[in-house]
């Protein structure tokens, strides 16, 4: 008899019993509690939480001693960390890879998950009071939180001496105000932990782009120094009250955007290079016909079908021109959104007018057109480039999404162990991921023929991603899609150039 931990003991199928029972909830009619009740209960709820914290926290760091760093390529080795292909935040002794195993294990971003676990970390290393005080639900999670951010980047010894002078009134304290007592002591006792932190939020600055609740809209926005983000938006507020006082009759926020807009993407400064911007714009044909409402997107940004005809009206409307300076490709896709071939314009005029070969002149079901053919060469060819980009669009890895343009083209099953250059065999992974799959221990990577990649982390969770814009099958619950870039934290997955190019 075995146990789901391996072992034969009736100690360890009572664990395993355990920890497969629905966490304990008590939950009461609200309709029958009093104001007081309410108010009482919801003080539970907010303890209650505060006690899953720490439980969580106690969980991560149990599940990041199992992940040793005794197994990660050694410095020297080809496919050694270094540069953007190794996380920012990470654990002494702890595998390099496990914050990407825990972001799968919770379903969350690479960043989420090493700040979660660097966090628990923080608990057990230098502030284990607030975490005793988690445990025991006096302390709300919130404030916990606080003290990790301001105390993360001092010694244990000072962190502890701030926490014991602090801990007694925290919870009487705003979050503001706690935060602040918090660096004042941290300034007091160790100034260049204050240093720290501010290098540590420049190594994490970024420039993002999220999609906005109204239609057709994203936001584009940059993790600054404080005073360049006062002196940009200054200016640009400037600028846009010039406008207004020329009579542009638009709100001044619509002014300051457009302001925004055409500074990033038409510089004044001669000095600097020119650049063409390189947009995929993604459509259903029956939308761009008028005869359906089915979503487009543009560089993966949903928009609404109106708008992707709106859009190509500045092409040639349905004309599908390129425009000048860019380029212009279909992807031919079937119902239910499964990628059958990639063309250009003058390859789909050139297969109209010659037809099929085994049946010239005459109307048949063959197909002219499909997918790349396999190659024997380990280096995929252009065509099998494109469509796999096409099909892709960005990195697969569960809960990554890094851009298609930063991604490595892998073998699935290793080229090395016969995986064969196929489309069906390779896929678009971020550097990091791409080094995970072919460093990492225990990791499994499956891809069915339609692009469908299964991948299962050494703790046996399985997460499933399926190419964007393809259906899942009939009758059957869709498993998450591939999420975008993760917004509480940077990912530095990208390939610069001075990184060595796979297979490390």
């Amino acid at each position: 008899m075995t146990s789901i931990r391996g072992q034969q003991s009736v100690e360890g199928l009572l664990v395993d019993w355990s920890v497969a029972q629905p966490l304990p909830d008590r939950r009461l009619p609200v309709s029958m509690l009093t104001r007081a009740q309410k108010a009482a209960e919801l003080q539970r709820v907010v303890s209650a939480r505060a006690m899953a914290a720490a439980y969580e926290a106690e969980l991560v760091l149990g599940l990041a001693d199992d992940s040793p760093d005794t197994l990660d390529p050694p410095p020297g080795h080809p496919g050694a960390r270094k540069g953007s292909w190794a996380a920012d935040t990470e654990l002494p002794g702890v595998s390099e890879f496990f914050p990407a195993e825990l972001a799968v294990v919770l379903n969350c971003g690479r960043g989420t998950a090493a700040h979660l676990a660097h966090r628990a970390w923080v608990y057990r290393e230098s502030l284990p009071a607030t975490w005793a005080a988690l445990s025991e639900g006096v302390l709300d999670e919130a404030r916990a939180k606080v003290l990790v951010d301001v105390l993360a980047h001092t010694a244990p010894a000072i962190a502890r001496v701030i926490e014991s002078r602090l801990l007694p009134e925290a919870a009487g304290l705003s979050i503001g105000r706690l935060r602040a007592r918090a660096l004042a002591l941290l300034l007091e006792r160790d100034a260049a932990a204050i240093d720290g932190r501010r290098k540590a939020a420049q190594r994490q600055a970024d420039v993002r782009v999220y999609p906005a609740s109204r239609e057709g809209m994203a936001t584009l926005a940059a993790e600054l120094p404080a005073e360049e983000a006062a002196e940009g938006f200054d200016l640009i507020d400037q600028l846009a009250r010039m406008v207004k006082a020329d009579g542009d009759p638009r709100p001044i926020g619509q002014l300051r955007a457009e302001v925004f807009s055409r500074l990033i993407r038409r510089p004044a400064d001669p000095g600097l290079p020119a650049a063409t911007a390189h947009v995929t714009v993604t459509a259903a044909l029956d939308a761009l016909e008028g005869s359906s409402n089915t979503p487009g997107s543009v560089a993966g940004l949903p928009i609404t079908a109106t708008h992707v005809r709106d859009l190509l009206q500045r092409i040639g409307a349905l004309g599908l021109r390129a425009p000048e300076g860019g380029s212009l490709g279909f992807a031919l896709t079937d119902p239910d959104g499964r990628l059958l071939a990639t063309a250009t314009p003058a390859q789909l005029e050139r297969l109209a007018r010659r037809g099929c070969r085994d049946h010239p002149g005459r109307e048949c079901a063959c197909a002219v057109l499909d997918r790349p053919p396999p190659t024997g060469a380990y280096e995929p060819t252009a065509a099998q480039h494109a469509f796999v980009t096409t099909r892709d669009r960005a990195c697969r890895f569960p809960t990554c999404g890094q851009r298609v343009g930063w991604t490595d083209r892998d073998h699935v099953l290793p080229h090395a162990d016969g995986g064969e250059t196929d489309c069906a065999n390779l896929c678009c992974l971020c550097r990091s991921h791409h080094r995970l799959k072919t460093h990492a221990r225990g990791w499994r990577f499956t891809m069915d023929d339609d692009g469908t990649l299964t991948v299962t982390t050494p703790s046996e969770v399985t997460r499933t991603t399926r190419p964007p814009g393809m259906r899942p099958p009939s009758g059957t619950r869709p498993p998450p899609d591939t999420d975008p870039p993760d917004t509480d934290a940077p990912i530095s997955a990208g390939l610069p150039p001075d990184d060595d190019p796979p297979p490390f």
